[in-house]
């Protein structure tokens, strides 16, 4: 089949191209792109003026619930999520039930995936045993089956030596560890920031050293070993010095920030509300602020989502006794773009990058790309009209999400995943 897409903005890291154009795909894969896409009969023309092209977007960060947790979300219903919000790759955590601390369960998520068809996910292996800490899992049988992407989300692993042990044999197939940073010696109850929402509202708070300790130690250790590693849901005004100074020294390390992160704050909490309770919490305004400038500056190179869903009977019981997390695959880019583009901090182009291009980077899966030849994984974005956010409009299972009636600009209006489109709005 050939698609024809005409008179878009092409926005494409891998090889700087920022420009209005027309690109012909044909079956999986991207044919031409310019004058050279205009030769010959399309089977389908879609106009995408006023529109980004971009490649796919691709999430590190999300948790599909699936096996085991399925009231919550399931692999079908956060494909459906991730196609709406213009993902074509997500990677899922492993704090499933069970983990996924072995092929088994791999296989399972990602074959199921391949089932429904609407999202490429890279499935992490879990660190250790039952993600309790005390041994670790079967590292070189995953490594063995492919795995490269390895995480503990939702815990770190609090024994340094077990973290050095598993990022030594995870560094020699040149894996990445995508690293969840929380002592949780020093957690001691908290559900929110400490800061000024915790003491109006009453409730414990969490400190920035909470992260900042663990992400430290982690740097220290992938400098000592020479690995890789990428440091998840950074909400600290220290994580992006740490990081700033890690690349100085040469150290392999990279950080995402997730939108809730550089689009609220404290402050924005209205009371007990556990739609906005999330881990690590929304932290104070300075270090809102200077999330938003290492994204602008580049030391911060990805957004991700940290997708986490939960059932509404769950959310409603406030910050002390509901779960942490939100939903973010259907908003993402409407409010990075909103957040980061509209204000002049980042350009359309690196918005891409932030998005697709470097995350690929961290995967080493080749995608990312829209040059000839490459796998045709694109997202339509139109950045012009102005939506209001509302959770009941939300295709994904769970609608755990506090952006209720918040406005941003810019739609998805189309995701296609290897030639084959996954999403479509009315207005394409």
């Amino acid at each position: 089949m050939r698609i024809r897409i005409t008179n878009g903005r092409l926005l494409n890291p891998a090889d700087g191209r920022d420009e209005v154009t027309n690109l012909l795909i044909e079956d999986d894969k991207i044919a031409a792109i310019g004058q050279d896409a205009d030769q010959g009969k399309a089977d389908r023309e879609i106009n995408a003026e006023g529109c980004y092209v971009m490649p796919g977007l691709i999430d590190l960060h999300v948790h599909l619930r699936d096996p085991g947790l399925t009231e919550k979300a399931d692999i079908e219903s956060e494909s459906r999520a991730a196609a709406r919000g213009g993902f074509t790759t997500i990677c899922a955590m492993p704090n499933t039930k069970p983990v996924a601390d072995n092929m088994e369960v791999i296989r399972y998520v990602e074959d199921k995936a391949k089932e429904v068809g609407l999202v490429n996910v890279v499935q992490a292996g879990c660190l250790t045993k039952g993600m309790e800490g005390k041994e670790l899992s079967d590292i070189a049988g995953m490594l063995r089956g492919g795995v490269r992407v390895f995480s503990e989300d939702g815990k770190s692993v609090m024994n340094s030596k077990l973290f050095r042990d598993a990022m030594r044999l995870i560094q020699k197939e040149d894996g990445v560890i995508l690293d969840h940073c929380e002592d949780i010696n020093l957690v001691e109850g908290g559900v929110m920031n400490d800061g000024e929402a915790s003491r109006r509202l009453g409730f414990r708070g969490i400190a920035n050293d909470v992260e900042n300790i663990i992400e430290a130690r982690d740097i220290m250790i992938a400098e000592e070993l020479g690995a890789r590693l990428h440091l998840c849901h950074c909400s600290t005004k220290e994580s992006v010095s740490f990081v700033k100074d890690a690349k100085k020294r040469g150290i392999q390390v990279t950080a995402e920030v997730c939108p809730h992160h550089f689009a609220m704050s404290e402050e924005d909490i209205p009371g007990d509300d556990a739609n906005y309770k999330m881990n690590p919490p929304l932290r104070k305004r300075e270090d809102m602020e200077a999330l938003r400038a290492g994204l602008a500056d580049g030391s911060m190179e990805v957004i991700s989502t940290d997708h986490a869903p939960h059932t509404a009977e769950e959310k409603s019981r406030g910050f002390e006794k509901a779960p942490f997390g939100i939903v973010g695959l259907e908003t993402s880019v409407q409010l990075s773009y909103t957040e980061l583009v509209k204000t002049g901090l980042i350009t359309p182009l690196s918005l891409a990058s932030k998005m697709s291009y470097l995350p690929a980077q961290i995967l080493k899966n080749g995608k990312g790309d829209l040059s000839v030849g490459k796998i045709a994984d694109l997202v339509i974005f139109d950045p012009r009209p102005e939506v209001e956010l509302h959770a009941s409009d939300l295709v994904g299972k769970a609608k755990n999400m506090p952006y209720e009636g918040r406005k941003v600009f810019g739609n998805v209006v189309l995701t296609m995943l290897s030639g084959k489109i996954t999403y479509s709005s009315q207005s394409i």
